[in-house]
C-alpha cells in the first residue's frame, strides 16, 4: 500500500482519488480552495454535463488535440463507467439532446456530492485551503511536495491534476504548469478554448442576445474554408458566441492569432438560393403595397430585419412591389452569406478549457506517469489535451485520472 498525493481536487483529482483509494492507497488531496470541484460547479450553465454518452469510438471523433494519446484512457474508464459509478454513488443521471450527460436534478453540486460520499467512504483525506508550492524533487525522481507554508510532505507518488487556465476564479491559474515545468517538462503553448469570437463589423451590437437555431456556419481564410459546422448561435455585445461557433473556437483559434478570419453565417442553410428567391417571391406577392422594412417579419426575428435591411442596400421605406429582380439577389445574398470578420477569442475567464499544457510526448499514455521523472503523474486539463463542448472534456478529466490513479503509488 502505497500513499499517493494529489494535486488539485477538481474531476481529474477526485476520479484519481476514488481509483487510487480502491486499489488500497493512502490517498491525499490538496485542495487550494475551501471545497472540491469548484469549476465543475459552473459548467453547463451550473448543471454540469458529466459526459456525453455516444459510442466510444465517437469520443475520439471528438477531440481536438492528441486524441490518439486518449486510448488507454478512454477504454480504461469509459463514459457508461462514469455514469455507472455516479448513478451507483446516489446521482442518478439523465441523456439529453447530442448524447449529453446531466444529472437528473440539473444541479452540478449533486455530481461533487455523489464524489465527497465516494472519498468519504475510502477514507481520502482532503486537505482544504491548502496550496501546494512546489514538488519535492529527489534523487531523479518525485517523493512529494511542498505546501504553501514550506512544510514538505513525502509520498510514493504525486498527481498534478491542478487544470488549465479557464476560469481562473475558480483556482486555475496555472501551478500545474509551473511545477511540471520544474520538473523537466515541456509546455506547449497555451490558450483559451470553448471560448467566444470577438467580431470588427459594429453592426453586431444591435444583434445582443439574439439566438439564431438551424444556421450553418462557415469560417473562411480567404477561400479556404476552416471549418464548417450547423447549429445554434448566439450574438453578444463583442462578437459571436453559442454551441457551434464555441467549438470551432478550438479549431481555428490558431489560425486567428495570426490574423482575421472571415464567418460566413447560412440564415436560411434549408434553402438553396434559387429555393430562398422563389419564397421571397411567394411572400412578396402577399405584401406588394406595404413598405419593404414591414415585409420581413415571416423570415428573420424583429430583431435581425433592420441589419439585414442595411446590409441588402434596400430602402426601408421603398414598397415592396417596386423591389427588382436585382434587389430580390442582394436580399438573398445576405440571408446565405451574412458576413463577420472573427478578429479574436475572448479570455481565460469566458473560455471553457486552456489548449495547450504538459506535452503528451513525455507523459506515458498507458499510466499517465511521466516519462521524465519518476513517480510524478498527470491528469486531466493540465495535459495537452482537448475536445469540443458536449461532456468530452470532463470524460478527459475522469478517464486519466481514473487510468493514473490505478498505476499510482507502485513505487516506494
Amino acid at each position: 500500500m502505497g500513499k499517493i498525493i494529489i494535486v488539485g481536487g477538481g474531476a481529474a483529482g477526485m476520479a484519481a482519488a476514488v481509483s487510487g483509494a480502491k486499489n488500497g492507497h493512502q490517498v491525499h488531496i490538496y485542495e487550494k480552495n475551501e471545497k472540491l470541484g469548484k469549476k465543475i460547479y459552473i459548467t453547463g450553465k451550473g448543471r454540469c454535463n458529466v459526459t456525453n454518452a455516444c459510442d466510444i469510438e465517437d469520443l475520439f471523433a471528438n477531440m481536438v488535440t492528441n486524441g490518439k494519446f486518449m486510448y488507454s484512457s478512454f477504454y480504461g474508464f469509459t463514459n457508461q463507467d462514469v455514469m455507472k459509478l455516479l448513478e451507483d454513488a446516489g446521482c442518478p443521471l439523465k441523456i439529453e439532446r447530442g448524447n449529453r450527460v446531466f444529472p437528473v436534478s440539473d444541479k452540478a453540486s449533486d455530481v461533487t456530492a455523489a464524489f465527497s460520499r465516494l472519498l468519504r467512504g475510502l477514507n481520502v483525506e482532503i486537505h482544504y485551503r491548502q496550496e501546494v508550492k512546489a514538488l519535492l524533487l529527489e534523487d531523479g525522481a518525485c517523493r512529494g511536495i511542498v505546501t504553501g507554508d514550506g512544510k514538505k510532505v513525502r509520498a510514493d507518488s504525486v498527481l498534478i491534476a491542478t487544470g488549465g487556465l479557464s476560469y481562473p476564479t475558480t483556482g486555475s491559474t496555472g501551478d500545474g504548469y509551473k511545477m511540471a515545468a520544474e520538473a523537466g517538462h515541456k509546455i506547449t503553448e497555451c490558450f483559451p478554448a470553448l471560448v467566444p469570437f470577438q467580431v470588427k463589423e459594429q453592426d453586431v451590437a444591435m444583434l445582443q442576445g439574439l439566438a439564431l437555431k438551424n444556421i450553418g456556419v462557415k469560417i473562411l481564410k480567404g477561400s479556404k474554408v476552416l471549418y464548417e459546422d450547423f447549429g445554434e448561435m448566439l450574438f453578444t455585445h463583442f462578437g459571436v458566441s453559442g454551441p457551434v461557433l464555441i467549438s470551432a473556437s478550438s479549431y481555428v483559434g490558431k489560425q486567428l492569432r495570426k490574423g482575421p478570419l472571415e464567418l460566413s453565417v447560412d440564415m436560411k442553410p434549408a434553402l438553396t438560393k434559387e429555393q430562398l428567391d422563389a419564397r421571397l417571391l411567394r411572400e412578396f406577392s402577399q405584401l406588394l403595397n406595404k413598405q419593404f422594412k414591414n415585409s420581413l417579419g415571416s423570415l428573420f426575428p424583429s430583431k435581425l430585419i433592420p441589419v439585414i435591411i442595411s446590409r441588402c442596400g434596400i430602402s426601408p421605406e421603398k414598397q415592396v412591389n417596386e423591389i427588382t429582380k436585382e434587389e430580390r439577389r442582394q436580399l438573398a445574398e445576405v440571408t446565405k452569406d451574412f458576413r463577420l470578420t472573427l478578429t479574436g477569442l475572448r479570455g481565460y475567464s469566458e473560455a471553457i478549457v486552456t489548449q495547450g499544457g504538459v506535452s503528451v510526448k513525455e507523459v506515458n499514455p498507458s499510466t499517465m506517469e511521466s516519462k521524465r521523472m519518476p513517480g510524478l503523474y498527470f491528469a486531466g486539463e493540465v495535459l495537452d489535451i482537448d475536445g469540443v463542448t458536449g461532456g468530452f472534456n470532463l470524460q478527459i478529466a475522469w478517464s486519466t485520472g481514473w487510468l493514473a490513479g490505478m498505476h499510482m503509488g507502485q513505487g516506494g
